[in-house]
């Protein structure tokens, strides 16, 4: 996807059908309302962020070598023929849960957090029953809203799908959120699922509500080993007091035989401080969630990497900005190549990456305020740092194979959040033109109190 094309389509769509559904005759107000269309007022400038390398690990066949995870488990995770080779982050998770520990995923968005709980689901659940055990329910997942849960459930079924094990060997994963019919309810109360996957809302129904069918499928969870709550920083107020009683609950209610481990996902909780500060704060919030101890060695961050030559810092490529930005993209732009390209190394440090002395994404910025830090770099002007900049994100985003390379990653992959509101009501006095025109509600002009502003 060319995506800023996307996006200036968009924005001129946008545009064009919220003009369509007035017509403004008085002069002050339609002058007014040209220039906040104008301005952008209701479409602020799209944020940049760049997708991090994050620091890899073992391969699934490693660790099946190594023995922390099981032959059948190999077979599962791997994408074709090819076995997945893990972020450090997810192995480090897979090692806690089969040390049999608690703990927290607080990672950005794009790091593979579901892998994170469901590779050490999954292989406990082999491993049970290799052992010859009676199926049961070993593990719930609570999500905060269905979507996740839909989607998730899709893509854990094509790993086991395409693991070629024998039906007695392969994880049986079931949601049960309220969007089920009573038939495939039935189902899963008279054939329990090794991982259920659900929502805090019918989790709390099924531990509440009298009916039968819910009884039974809450009895198949008895000797629940995992609990797993996604998006912990969703859970916050009296919706987070709520969920926190819900995980006291399940454990008491199905956590009798052993004490299940609890595993919670989170993008970046804390923000502020130390590396040590914002781990405490993490374990703070999972400890009050979960009911059960969380210490700062169980929360585990992201490890990023360069994906430029991490010799070279801004002062190095500053002076060759002007040159790359002035003349056309090269047919080949392998991995190689955009290693060390001034402008590659630019985007990273300048917009992805803090270089410190550990490397932390940067919070999105305004596209435009990266144009503005592009020009002042380059000493180009700002409209041709803006297309040069766009064709070489552009660029950069693609495979490696497209780009005159044999990979099938992009070098920088790239979001733009682009955020659109309604245009709204607009506010004027009644005084003699040209009156006041504001887009904000209030009861007076704040330039001339007494004079009392009307919705128009």
């Amino acid at each position: 996807m060319k995506a800023f094309e996307f996006d200036h389509r968009l924005i001129n769509s946008y545009e064009r059908f919220s003009r369509s559904f007035s017509t403004i005759r008085a002069e002050d107000i339609k002058g007014e309302v040209e220039r906040q269309y104008d301005e952008g007022r209701f479409w602020p400038d799209a944020l940049l962020s760049l997708n991090p390398r994050f620091l890899t690990g073992p391969s699934v066949d490693e660790l099946v070598a190594s023995g922390d995870l099981d032959d059948a488990t190999g077979k599962i995770f791997r994408i074709g023929t090819a076995p997945i080779r893990f972020h450090r982050h997810q192995a480090q998770s897979i090692a806690k849960a089969r040390a049999g520990q608690s703990f927290v995923v607080t990672t950005g968005t794009g790091s593979g957090k579901s892998l994170c709980f469901f590779v050490p689901l999954v292989d406990a659940i082999v491993r049970a029953r290799k052992a010859g055990r009676v199926r049961k329910t070993s593990a719930i997942i609570v999500y905060p809203m269905n979507a996740l849960a839909n989607s998730q459930i899709k893509e854990i079924e094509k790993f086991i799908s395409q693991s070629g094990l024998s039906e007695d060997l392969k994880p049986v994963v079931r949601r049960y959120t309220g969007q089920e019919s009573q038939e495939e309810r039935q189902r899963i109360a008279d054939n329990p699922p090794d991982i259920l996957l659900t929502n805090f809302m019918m989790a709390e129904l099924l531990l509440t509500r009298q009916d039968p069918l819910d009884t039974k499928v809450i009895e198949n969870a008895n000797g629940l080993e995992f609990i797993v709550l996604d998006e912990l920083h969703t859970y916050r107020g009296r919706q987070g007091a709520d969920v926190a009683i819900l995980v006291r609950r399940l454990r008491n209610r199905c956590g009798s035989v052993i004490t299940p481990i609890c595993i919670g996902t989170s993008a970046t909780m804390a923000s502020e401080g130390s590396e040590a500060g914002r781990a405490r704060a993490v374990a703070d919030v999972a400890t009050r969630l979960f009911g059960a101890s969380i210490s700062t060695n169980a929360v585990i961050d992201e490890s990023l990497q360069r994906a430029t030559d991490d010799r070279l810092k801004l002062i190095d490529v500053q002076p060759h900005l002007a040159k790359v930005l002035g003349n056309d993209l090269p047919e080949v732009m392998t991995d190689e190549v955009l290693q060390r390209h001034p402008l590659a190394v630019w985007a990273e440090l300048a917009v992805g990456l803090d270089d410190g002395q550990e490397l932390k994404r940067k919070k999105p910025i305004p596209f435009d305020e990266a144009v503005e830090l592009l020009s002042q770099d380059s000493g180009l002007e700002k409209e041709t740092c803006r297309t040069g900049f766009e064709r070489f994100l552009t660029r950069v985003s693609l495979p490696e194979s497209a780009r005159g390379g044999v990979g099938t990653g992009a070098f920088l992959a790239f979001k733009l959040h682009r955020f659109i509101s309604g245009a709204g009501e607009i506010f004027t006095t009644l005084m003699d033109r040209p009156r006041r025109v504001l887009f904000e509600g209030q009861l007076e002009d704040p330039d001339a109190p007494g004079h009392r502003l009307y919705p128009t």
